[in-house]
Protein backbone atom coordinates (compact mmCIF):
# COMPACT_ATOMS: atom_id res chain seq x y z
CA UNK A 1 0.00 0.00 0.00
CA UNK A 2 1.79 3.39 -1.02
CA UNK A 3 2.11 6.30 1.36
CA UNK A 4 -0.62 8.10 -0.38
CA UNK A 5 -3.27 5.44 -0.05
CA UNK A 6 -2.62 5.42 3.56
CA UNK A 7 -2.80 9.10 4.16
CA UNK A 8 -5.91 9.04 2.16
CA UNK A 9 -7.39 5.54 4.12
CA UNK A 10 -6.91 8.44 7.55
CA UNK A 11 -10.60 10.09 5.77
CA UNK A 12 -12.09 7.03 6.71
CA UNK A 13 -10.62 5.26 9.25
CA UNK A 14 -10.08 8.73 11.28
CA UNK A 15 -13.65 7.73 12.03
CA UNK A 16 -12.82 4.23 13.06
CA UNK A 17 -9.62 5.14 16.32
CA UNK A 18 -9.23 7.30 18.69
CA UNK A 19 -5.66 7.55 17.58
CA UNK A 20 -7.17 9.45 14.91
CA UNK A 21 -8.22 12.67 14.64
CA UNK A 22 -10.86 14.23 12.90
CA UNK A 23 -9.57 15.45 9.50
CA UNK A 24 -10.13 18.63 7.21
CA UNK A 25 -11.52 18.55 4.03
CA UNK A 26 -8.36 18.35 2.40
CA UNK A 27 -5.09 17.04 5.08
CA UNK A 28 -2.91 19.55 3.85
CA UNK A 29 0.30 20.47 5.45
CA UNK A 30 2.32 22.26 2.41
CA UNK A 31 0.86 24.78 3.14
CA UNK A 32 2.24 25.18 6.78
CA UNK A 33 5.64 26.52 7.68
CA UNK A 34 7.37 23.25 8.65
CA UNK A 35 5.52 21.35 5.79
CA UNK A 36 7.60 19.42 3.43
CA UNK A 37 7.56 22.81 0.61
CA UNK A 38 8.75 25.36 2.74
CA UNK A 39 11.07 23.50 4.66
CA UNK A 40 12.68 22.99 1.14
CA UNK A 41 12.58 26.34 -0.09
CA UNK A 42 14.35 27.46 3.18
CA UNK A 43 17.35 24.81 2.22
CA UNK A 44 17.05 25.70 -1.31
CA UNK A 45 17.29 29.74 -0.83
CA UNK A 46 20.38 29.00 1.30
CA UNK A 47 22.30 27.30 -1.28
CA UNK A 48 20.68 29.70 -3.80
CA UNK A 49 19.57 26.84 -5.77
CA UNK A 50 16.21 26.54 -6.96
CA UNK A 51 15.79 23.38 -8.81
CA UNK A 52 14.89 20.87 -5.57
CA UNK A 53 11.53 22.88 -5.73
CA UNK A 54 10.34 22.60 -9.11
CA UNK A 55 9.13 19.30 -8.35
CA UNK A 56 6.33 21.05 -6.09
CA UNK A 57 4.89 22.88 -9.16
CA UNK A 58 4.04 22.19 -12.73
CA UNK A 59 6.33 22.74 -15.75
CA UNK A 60 4.25 26.16 -16.60
CA UNK A 61 5.05 27.61 -13.38
CA UNK A 62 9.00 26.45 -13.56
CA UNK A 63 9.79 30.19 -14.61
CA UNK A 64 7.46 31.65 -12.42
CA UNK A 65 9.32 30.12 -9.59
CA UNK A 66 12.73 30.52 -10.84
CA UNK A 67 11.98 34.41 -11.36
CA UNK A 68 10.79 34.94 -7.39
CA UNK A 69 14.03 32.75 -6.40
CA UNK A 70 15.68 34.97 -8.40
CA UNK A 71 14.43 38.14 -6.97
CA UNK A 72 14.02 37.00 -3.43
CA UNK A 73 17.80 36.26 -3.26
CA UNK A 74 18.66 39.59 -4.68
CA UNK A 75 16.59 40.91 -1.48
CA UNK A 76 17.56 38.71 1.40
CA UNK A 77 21.22 40.14 1.68
CA UNK A 78 20.04 43.60 2.43
CA UNK A 79 19.36 42.95 6.24
CA UNK A 80 17.89 41.06 8.36
CA UNK A 81 14.13 41.95 7.68
CA UNK A 82 14.47 42.19 4.40
CA UNK A 83 15.61 38.75 4.79
CA UNK A 84 12.29 37.23 6.45
CA UNK A 85 10.25 39.59 4.65
CA UNK A 86 11.79 38.63 1.12
CA UNK A 87 12.10 35.10 2.42
CA UNK A 88 8.07 34.96 3.47
CA UNK A 89 7.31 36.33 0.02
CA UNK A 90 9.10 33.15 -1.79
CA UNK A 91 7.04 30.64 0.54
CA UNK A 92 4.13 32.40 -0.10
CA UNK A 93 4.60 32.19 -3.78
CA UNK A 94 6.10 28.68 -3.78
CA UNK A 95 3.15 27.36 -2.02
CA UNK A 96 0.44 28.79 -3.66
CA UNK A 97 1.60 28.25 -6.60
CA UNK A 98 1.94 24.35 -5.54
CA UNK A 99 -1.85 24.71 -4.57
CA UNK A 100 -2.69 25.97 -8.26
CA UNK A 101 -1.25 23.05 -9.69
CA UNK A 102 -3.28 20.51 -7.27
CA UNK A 103 -6.11 22.23 -8.18
CA UNK A 104 -6.71 23.01 -4.05
CA UNK A 105 -7.24 27.29 -3.04
CA UNK A 106 -4.80 28.62 -1.32
CA UNK A 107 -5.53 30.44 2.22
CA UNK A 108 -1.79 31.69 3.25
CA UNK A 109 1.07 29.93 5.05
CA UNK A 110 -0.66 28.27 8.11
CA UNK A 111 2.26 28.48 11.47
CA UNK A 112 3.94 25.78 12.41
CA UNK A 113 3.14 23.06 14.39
CA UNK A 114 -0.38 22.65 12.79
CA UNK A 115 0.49 19.44 10.73
CA UNK A 116 -2.35 16.79 11.80
CA UNK A 117 -1.09 13.88 13.65
CA UNK A 118 -2.26 11.25 10.70
CA UNK A 119 0.05 13.16 8.03
CA UNK A 120 2.71 13.84 10.64
CA UNK A 121 2.98 9.66 10.72
CA UNK A 122 2.96 9.72 7.34
CA UNK A 123 5.76 11.91 7.25
CA UNK A 124 7.59 10.13 9.75
CA UNK A 125 6.87 6.38 7.95
CA UNK A 126 8.75 8.38 4.78
CA UNK A 127 11.58 9.80 7.15
CA UNK A 128 12.09 6.58 8.43
CA UNK A 129 11.47 4.89 5.27
CA UNK A 130 9.26 2.25 6.31
CA UNK A 131 5.44 2.09 6.60
CA UNK A 132 4.82 -1.28 8.21
CA UNK A 133 4.19 0.34 11.72
CA UNK A 134 1.73 2.90 10.36
CA UNK A 135 0.07 0.25 8.07
CA UNK A 136 -0.76 -2.17 10.87
CA UNK A 137 -1.67 1.08 13.09
CA UNK A 138 -4.36 1.97 10.70
CA UNK A 139 -5.29 -1.73 10.11
CA UNK A 140 -5.91 -2.13 13.99
CA UNK A 141 -7.74 1.12 14.07
CA UNK A 142 -10.05 0.18 11.05
CA UNK A 143 -10.59 -3.82 12.11
CA UNK A 144 -12.02 -2.34 15.38
CA UNK A 145 -13.79 0.20 13.95
CA UNK A 146 -15.75 -1.91 11.21
CA UNK A 147 -15.91 -4.33 13.98
CA UNK A 148 -17.29 -2.18 16.30
CA UNK A 149 -19.92 -0.25 13.98
CA UNK A 150 -20.97 -3.63 12.70
CA UNK A 151 -22.18 -5.32 16.30
CA UNK A 152 -23.77 -2.09 16.99
CA UNK A 153 -25.80 -2.51 13.50
CA UNK A 154 -26.66 -6.30 14.94
CA UNK A 155 -28.28 -5.01 17.85
CA UNK A 156 -30.38 -2.55 15.59
CA UNK A 157 -31.48 -5.25 13.76
CA UNK A 158 -32.54 -7.67 16.49
CA UNK A 159 -35.26 -4.77 17.24
CA UNK A 160 -35.62 -3.11 14.11
CA UNK A 161 -39.44 -4.05 13.62
CA UNK A 162 -40.38 -3.29 17.24
CA UNK A 163 -40.92 0.15 16.30
CA UNK A 164 -40.58 3.26 13.88
CA UNK A 165 -38.07 4.80 16.06
CA UNK A 166 -36.40 1.23 16.43
CA UNK A 167 -36.60 0.71 12.63
CA UNK A 168 -35.05 4.19 12.07
CA UNK A 169 -31.87 3.56 14.62
CA UNK A 170 -31.13 0.32 12.36
CA UNK A 171 -31.41 2.53 8.82
CA UNK A 172 -29.09 4.56 10.38
CA UNK A 173 -26.34 2.50 12.17
CA UNK A 174 -26.76 0.40 8.30
CA UNK A 175 -26.08 3.81 6.80
CA UNK A 176 -22.98 4.44 8.71
CA UNK A 177 -21.68 0.89 8.58
CA UNK A 178 -22.00 0.13 5.28
CA UNK A 179 -20.58 3.80 3.53
CA UNK A 180 -17.61 3.81 6.30
CA UNK A 181 -16.61 0.13 4.64
CA UNK A 182 -17.47 1.37 1.43
CA UNK A 183 -15.69 4.94 1.62
CA UNK A 184 -12.36 2.85 3.38
CA UNK A 185 -12.36 0.39 -0.01
CA UNK A 186 -12.95 3.43 -2.54
CA UNK A 187 -10.14 5.01 -1.02
CA UNK A 188 -8.23 1.94 -1.45
CA UNK A 189 -9.20 0.99 -4.71
CA UNK A 190 -8.39 4.56 -6.11
CA UNK A 191 -4.73 4.56 -4.68
CA UNK A 192 -4.74 8.52 -4.07
CA UNK A 193 -5.07 11.19 -1.86
CA UNK A 194 -4.59 15.43 -1.01
CA UNK A 195 -6.46 16.19 -3.82
CA UNK A 196 -3.33 14.94 -6.45
CA UNK A 197 -3.73 14.03 -9.70
CA UNK A 198 -3.16 9.89 -11.04
CA UNK A 199 -0.44 9.48 -13.50
CA UNK A 200 -1.93 9.59 -16.38
CA UNK A 201 -4.89 12.31 -15.72
CA UNK A 202 -2.63 14.84 -17.25
CA UNK A 203 0.54 16.66 -16.07
CA UNK A 204 0.64 16.37 -11.83
CA UNK A 205 2.74 15.81 -9.36
CA UNK A 206 3.32 14.43 -6.19
CA UNK A 207 4.41 14.60 -2.40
Amino acid sequence: MSILVIVGVFFVVAMFGDWLFTPHVVWAHCDTLDGPVVVEAKAALEKGDPTPLLKWVTAEHEEEIKAAFKKTLAVRNKGAEAKELADMYFFETLVRIHRAGEGEPYEGLMPAGQIEPPVAAADKAIEMGSVDELAQKIGRAAEKGIKERFKHLMDAKKHKDESVEAGRKYVEAYVIFVHNVAGLNSIIQAGGAHGHREKGDGEGHGH
